[in-house]
């Protein structure tokens, strides 16, 4: 039986993680998993339970109280929620500026760090996120760090939103993007940070093409 693999990709926000690790999950035939859905996953719950996002306590009571259930569609791992499947909700405005009070909680990051592990038994993944490599699967000897200037960044982000018919300034999705980066690295518990042993990749003048081919070589030169 061939090996399972674990391709860890990690960055702060708009690096290109995600069109680059679906890239890759195709490529290679690899199962898709966005570790953020899962902590937007928890904020969505705590949200509609009503719990305050900034009430820890309340946040982990309401994860704790839910019935979560992971499997495998169109190439990707996804979970629902008692009983709902939680997509575009994942991507509302009061969920995306409440996701980083709740993903800063301990008990939330060891709750999705042991779901996230529990995935390989449906086989090999791309795994994007901010700790993958070096919490979630730090013995990976498959482990990128994306990175970009922060205003390339930020126009992603900014483009992302438009397209996505959201009324967003270009200046307040830098000042967004500039606060994320400074929760993220100073945490107490798994800050962003380039884990051990992991390739450093700039994207800012790649293509996502050049980038997935980055990647896909160097896991097969690895194999």
């Amino acid at each position: 039986m061939e090996q399972v693999k674990t391709i860890a990709v990690d960055g702060p926000s708009a690096s290109g993680k995600s069109s680059v690790s679906k890239g890759v999950a195709a490529e290679l035939g690899f199962i898709y998993v966005d570790s953020g859905a899962l902590y937007r996953g928890v904020t969505w719950q705590a949200i509609r339970k009503g719990a305050d996002p900034q009430d820890a306590k309340a946040v982990v009571d309401a994860m704790h109280a839910a019935d979560w259930h992971f499997f495998v569609q169109d190439g990707a791992a996804i979970f629902s929620i008692d009983g709902d499947v939680p997509v575009q909700e994942l991507r509302e405005k009061d969920v995306r500026e409440a996701v980083a009070d709740v993903a800063v909680i301990p008990e939330v990051r060891t709750f999705v760090v042991e779901s996230l592990r529990t995935l390989k038994n449906f086989g090999s993944l791309v795994m994007e996120g901010r700790d993958i490599g070096s919490v979630v699967f730090p013995d990976s000897p498959y482990k990128f760090y994306l990175d970009a200037d922060p205003e390339e960044r930020a126009m992603r982000r900014y483009r992302e939103l438009v397209a996505a018919g959201e009324d967003e300034k270009a200046h307040e999705v830098m000042e967004s993007l500039k606060k994320r980066d400074q929760i993220d690295s100073t945490r107490k518990t798994d800050p962003l940070v380039v884990a051990p042993g992991a390739h450093k990749i700039d994207s800012t003048s790649m293509t996502l093409d050049e980038v997935i081919e980055t990647i896909v070589g160097a896991v097969k030169g690895n194999s």
